[in-house]
């Protein structure tokens, strides 16, 4: 078994799809730990050029050798929540219109794609959450009023 190598930090980032670049916030990022930003930025742009479409959370671990890691998360919650209702934003008016309605169905796709990411252990605390982001962005849903039983008996 190799020995593992010495951390010298982590950088979080929300990049576009495809889109790494050097100039700010990237460049500045990964040049304060001395990591090769050109290295970096094909590396992020090759593995996600498929979908250039919202910015991605990636987490950047950084070696003592200057070398790095990197991965990729989902989409933030509240992008996918309103990218399944083709919505640009949320209300325009918070604590009086409400924009749309998100069905049990759809609660249940954002929740798999997005579980990856979540410290859910299952679909249905996983549909919560959806419930809890949609809400935040004044989006009702089915699921507001079932509780985490009536969600596991109904996905059954």
């Amino acid at each position: 078994m190799a020995a593992k190598k010495p951390v010298k930090g982590y950088i979080k980032l929300q990049i576009n799809w495809g889109q790494a670049n050097p100039a700010p916030p990237v460049g500045p990022a990964l040049g304060q730990y001395w990591v090769p930003i050109q290295e970096f930025t094909k590396a992020f742009n090759d593995q996600t050029k498929d979908k250039m479409w919202v910015k991605l959370p990636v987490v950047i671990t950084v070696y003592e050798d200057r070398t790095f890691e990197f991965v990729v998360k989902q989409p933030p919650m509240s992008t996918l929540v309103k990218s399944k209702l083709n919505l640009k934003k949320g209300s325009w008016v918070p604590q009086k219109d409400k924009v749309w309605h998100l069905t049990f169905e759809q609660c249940k796709e954002i929740a798999e794609e997005k579980m990856p990411d979540l410290n859910a252990v299952d679909t249905a605390w996983a549909m919560k959450i959806v419930d809890g982001t949609a809400r935040a962005t004044w989006i009702t849903t089915d699921i507001h009023e079932m509780s985490k039983a009536e969600i596991a008996e109904k996905l059954a």
